[in-house]
């Protein structure tokens, strides 16, 4: 998403000062397809801003078919900050804390602060915070493999997490409902489904702004990257829909590292 600009005072920047002999510019979306041996695909990058889906076809990006959707990795962080706070659980992150002592579970944690702790920027406090939601992300968070229920969620098997400061429990159903934003945006306290793509109909959006003569090639070639497409889930989910919403002539492949 560099502009014209940055790209041009990147490769003056190569040139001028570090004197390389030759640099050469690429599209990730391009890299991420030849990575997986394919000339000709979609990908599908889901990262901390944004979830994209870009058509690439023998090695060239097709602009036109580019569809992008802000439900990424920041508004899964966002969900969980809000899930702590309706628990009443404190974000500590580990450069606060000098000592904690083991609590039952569900109990209030027991801690203490670091003396003499040096000033830091609200910024680096923030990253250090996010750093403890992305784990519990990690370690917690499970996409269900078809739209989100109550009652089936509530029969899921828990996961016991335990937060920096002490406090630890059991997450069951809000492991599964945290994340389902992401594909039924509709599921979200707040938020307008309806001008927000969830993850499965950026790709079929993306698709079907392509010439039909290449969709074929587009549906046989899935392939999945970025950080939030790591959670547990999220591909199982995301091929039962697409399964749903590929043509009956056309071939669905999906292809993913995890």
């Amino acid at each position: 998403w560099n502009t014209r600009a940055k790209r041009e005072k990147l490769t003056e920047l190569m040139f001028e000062q570090y004197n390389i002999p030759a640099f050469f510019l690429c599209k990730t979306a391009v890299l991420t397809a030849f990575a997986n041996g394919r000339s000709t695909g979609l990908v599908l990058d889901s990262g901390a801003t944004h979830t994209t889906a870009i058509p690439v076809h023998d090695g060239y990006v097709l602009q036109q078919g580019i569809v992008k959707s802000p439900l990424a990795g920041d508004f899964i962080s966002m969900q969980c900050r809000e899930l702590f706070q309706e628990m009443a659980i404190d974000i500590i992150p580990p450069y606060m804390i000098a000592a904690k002592e083991p609590v039952r579970e569900g109990a209030p944690p027991n801690w203490k602060k670091k003396e003499k702790l040096p000033q830091v920027s609200k910024s680096w406090h923030n990253y250090m915070c996010n750093e403890v939601i992305q784990d519990f992300q990690a370690s917690v968070l499970q996409v269900s493999d078809s739209p989100y229920d109550e009652q089936v969620a509530a029969q899921m098997p828990t996961v016991h997490y335990e937060m920096p400061n002490g406090y630890n429990t059991d997450y069951g159903a809000e492991r599964l409902r945290t994340p389902e934003g992401l594909f039924d945006p509709s599921n979200v306290k707040g938020l307008s489904g309806n001008t927000m793509l969830a993850v499965g109909h950026v790709v079929t959006t993306s698709i079907g702004m392509c010439d039909i003569d290449i969709r074929p090639g587009l549906y046989g070639s899935v392939i999945v990257t970025g950080g939030n497409t790591l959670l547990q889930g999220f591909t199982d989910r995301l091929n039962r829909e697409l399964s749903q919403k590929t043509p009956p002539s056309m071939r669905l492949k999906l292809i993913a590292s995890n």
